[in-house]
């Protein structure tokens, strides 16, 4: 399983080819806050005074305390206007959405992040709502009008280079997006271990679902995170660092994608590592190359 997923009438297979892979790494748990581990009354007397210290019950060496995925889960909620689903289009007419997209700020204000093997090859034209929730579309539809993706990526499918940047515009309009809806900043060669909000949309689900906890690093190159929850349709979801309680924007970390093309359980999801590859990339979708 990955978590794209295709339009009606064309198999997971056609819809999501899949590279020669690594062989994939056992899964590590990232690690929660420690006021969220049980604690472990331990007794220790100590020379001539009794003492009762106590201490969190640690399920990894050391005071490192790994989240059970399978036991947090990602919970729906009414979403962030830079954040969106994509859908595919025809005649107008809107199909299912498939994969998550986010807004990134740009001199131009028209680009949104997502994951290349959300929209690099697809025939069908593709339409991004931003803060999509029960059918209701409050920012409106922005056809997706070309797609950036690494040379890694088209030649090779590097699990790596799986990430595209996408023009998005309305047509008959001057305004761009960033405008409408605001944008997330995005950021490069960050720390590996970051506290992060990653928003998703299941396919078949009316609305995002939201999940926090600590990133990890599987391999090089690789963003691991774990919650329940992020089914097909999450692929391109954006890792969010430092969130804005008042406006729900932060800056992009990473999005679902990369390693097994983000993860073949609901639980575990990937990203690629935000480095120069990135870097370089937004640079030429920016410039209009």
């Amino acid at each position: 399983m990955t978590k794209a997923s295709g339009p009606p009438g064309v198999s997971g297979e056609a819809w999501v080819r899949r590279a020669l892979r690594r062989p994939r790494p056992v899964a590590r748990a990232a690690t929660a806050l420690a006021v969220r581990r049980p604690f472990l009354m331990v007794g220790i007397m100590l020379a001539g005074v009794g003492a009762c210290v106590v201490m969190p019950l640690s399920r990894a060496a050391g005071d490192q305390a790994a989240r059970d995925p399978a036991a947090t889960r990602g919970t729906p909620f009414t979403g962030t206007a830079a954040v969106g689903a994509l859908f595919t289009s025809s005649d107008g007419h809107l199909g299912s959405h498939f994969c998550t997209a986010s807004v990134v700020d740009s001199k131009a204000g028209d680009l949104a992040v997502t994951a290349a093997h959300c929209v690099d090859g697809k025939n069908a034209a593709l339409v991004f709502a931003p803060d999509y929730a029960n059918g209701k579309t409050p920012y409106g539809l922005w056809p997706v009008t070309k797609v950036y993706v690494d040379r890694a990526w088209s030649s090779g499918q590097s699990q790596d280079d799986d990430i595209a940047f996408i023009r998005i515009g309305q047509p008959g309009s001057t305004t761009p997006i960033e405008d409408v809806t605001g944008a997330e900043t995005l950021a490069t060669k960050t720390a590996v271990k970051q506290l992060v909000e990653v928003i998703g949309y299941p396919d078949g689900g009316s609305q995002a679902i939201t999940c926090e906890n600590w990133t990890s690093q599987p391999m090089a190159d690789q963003l691991q995170f774990d919650c329940g929850g992020y089914t097909d349709g999450t692929s391109g979801g954006p890792f969010l660092a430092d969130v804005n309680a008042a406006t729900g924007q932060g800056t992009v970390i990473g999005i679902i994608g990369g390693l097994d093309q983000g993860g073949y359980t609901p639980q575990v999801s990937y990203s690629i590592e935000f480095e120069q590859n990135v870097a370089d990339l937004y640079k030429t979708a920016v410039a209009g190359g």
